[in-house]
């Protein structure tokens, strides 16, 4: 290997602020090139999945929070003797 590989850094002056921004953005917009948008059958099939995937979490959610609270109201409650 060499040196440079190694030790990047060693022999290099820093660079300014100004052209770390500028790389920034340029190494920005040569990620947002690569994007691909998707198709809109491939957007109303994400769409639905990710609906599916909420409503199971609501679901979930909905029943454990009634257990505990059924759990709750059982432990905290006394029962009046008559």
């Amino acid at each position: 290997m060499t040196e440079a590989v190694v030790n990047p850094g060693k022999g290099k002056q820093k660079k300014g602020i100004f052209a770390r921004i500028m790389l920034f953005f340029r190494q920005v917009i040569g990620e947002l090139k690569k994007v691909v948008t998707p198709t809109r059958s491939e957007l109303v099939n994400y769409f639905f999945v990710v609906l599916g995937f909420v409503v199971v979490v609501i679901a979930i959610v909905t029943a454990l929070d009634f257990v505990f609270g059924q759990g709750s109201i059982l432990l905290f409650t006394r029962q009046v003797e008559q």
